[in-house]
C-alpha cells in the first residue's frame, strides 16, 4: 500500500508550488450521495488526485464529498474523466471553477473523513437530506431579487458576510452552519408565505439549508445553483447583471474573489474602506481579520500592539510565552464585538 499523507514539510511544498512554471486551476465541488466505505473511498481517490498532481482540501462522509483542490491546467481533463469515472454519482458533476484565481490556492493535498462533510447538528432520523429547494440560474436568480415576495438568506458566516452579499439579503447572526439553521426557522417562521431564497460560496451549505426549511414546513424554497461561485460565473457569460456586492469569501489561500468593484467593508483596526482579509503573523494569535495596507505596515501584518511586540521577540521566548495558551486561529467578529476561536483557514461551517 503507498505512502498516503505527507512526509515533506509545509515550507517545503510552498516552496515547490512556487517553483511551478505551469498555472493552476482552482475547482471546487461537492455531491450529497452515500458513501459506503469513505476510508476506501478517500484512499482510492488519494491515489488518484495524486497523480494527477492534484492539490487541495477534500473531506468524506457516508452523506458525501466535498472538495476545494487545484490541478494543474494541461490535467483538468484528465481529472475530470477521473472523477467522472470514480462512482456513478459522480458523472456529469458541477465543477465550480474559481473566478479570481492565481493558482497558487492550495500546496499539499489532504484528505479526510469526517461524520459530515457540513458539520450541521441535525440529529433527526426523519430529516430527507435529498429533499431539497429548487435550483436558481444566474437569469432566476436576477429576476428573484427584484421579486417584493422573494427573502434572501445568506447561509455563510459573518466574516464571509462582511466582505459581500447580495443586495438586501439577510444575515443569519450566528457563528456556525449548525447554529443557523435554527436561526433561519426562528427568523423566518412568521413569513412562511414568503419565497425564500437561500445561497452560500459553491452551493454546499445552501442546498441542506433548503431541505431542512422544507423540512420545517416551509414550501416556497430555492437555493442558487452552485453558489456564488457559478452564479457570478454565469452572470458574466451570459451579459447579465451581476447583482452580488463585493468580494466572494474563499477558503484557501486567496481568502478572496473579487466579484464586483464594491468595498463595503473596513479595517477592523482603522475603519478605513477595506475588505483584504489576513492571518495575524504573530505565530501565538493568528487572528483572522481585515487589516488595510498602511495598517498591515504600521502593525507589520499583527493585529494590536501586543502582538507586533510578542512577534518581534526571541523565537525561544515566543514559544515560552505560547505555552499553555490556547491557540488557532481566532476570528474577528465584529457583528458581535468579540473573537471566535477556530483552527486553521475556517471551514464553511
Amino acid at each position: 500500500m503507498p505512502v498516503l499523507h505527507n512526509r515533506i514539510s509545509n515550507e517545503q511544498l510552498k516552496a515547490q508550488l512556487l517553483a511551478e512554471t505551469e498555472p493552476r486551476t482552482t475547482i471546487s465541488f461537492y455531491k450529497y450521495f452515500t458513501i459506503v466505505d469513505p476510508k476506501a473511498t478517500r484512499d482510492a481517490l488519494y491515489q488518484g488526485f495524486s497523480r494527477l498532481a492534484v492539490f487541495g482540501r477534500v473531506y468524506l462522509a457516508h452523506e458525501g464529498i466535498n472538495a476545494q483542490i487545484s490541478v494543474p491546467q494541461s490535467r483538468v481533463g484528465a481529472f475530470r474523466e477521473f472523477l467522472y469515472s470514480f462512482d456513478p454519482a459522480l458523472n456529469n458533476l458541477r465543477l465550480n471553477i474559481a473566478l479570481d484565481d492565481d493558482g497558487k490556492s492550495f500546496w499539499v493535498l489532504r484528505m479526510k473523513v469526517r461524520d459530515r462533510i457540513v458539520a450541521d447538528g441535525i440529529d433527526d432520523p426523519t430529516f430527507d437530506a435529498s429533499n431539497v429547494g429548487e435550483y436558481l440560474k444566474a437569469a432566476e436568480v436576477n429576476a428573484m431579487l427584484d421579486d417584493p415576495d422573494a427573502v434572501f438568506i445568506d447561509m455563510r458566516n459573518h466574516y464571509e458576510y462582511e466582505v459581500g452579499h447580495f443586495e438586501n439579503a439577510l444575515e443569519i447572526p450566528a457563528d456556525t452552519f449548525r447554529d443557523q439553521l435554527p436561526k433561519a426557522v426562528e427568523m423566518m417562521e412568521a413569513h412562511k408565505d414568503k419565497k425564500i431564497v437561500m445561497y452560500c460560496t459553491g452551493g454546499i451549505r445552501c442546498e441542506k439549508a433548503s431541505a431542512w426549511m422544507k423540512h420545517k414546513g416551509f414550501n416556497k424554497v430555492w437555493h442558487i445553483e452552485g453558489g456564488i461561485i457559478e452564479y457570478a460565473r454565469r452572470a458574466r457569460e451570459q451579459g447579465l447583471p451581476v447583482r452580488f456586492i463585493g468580494k466572494n469569501f474563499v477558503f484557501d489561500e486567496r481568502m478572496g474573489e473579487r466579484i464586483s468593484e464594491d468595498v463595503i467593508a473596513h479595517c477592523h483596526q482603522c475603519g478605513t474602506p477595506c475588505d483584504t482579509h489576513t492571518n495575524c503573523k504573530n505565530d501565538g494569535c493568528h487572528l483572522l481579520f481585515i487589516q488595510c495596507p498602511a495598517c498591515a505596515e504600521k502593525y507589520q501584518g499583527c493585529c494590536s500592539e501586543p502582538c507586533q511586540e510578542e512577534s518581534a521577540l526571541p523565537e525561544e521566548e515566543q514559544r515560552r510565552r505560547r505555552a499553555g495558551r490556547e491557540n488557532g486561529n481566532k476570528i474577528f467578529n465584529k457583528s458581535r464585538g468579540r473573537l471566535n476561536i477556530r483552527p486553521g483557514i475556517p471551514d464553511p461551517e
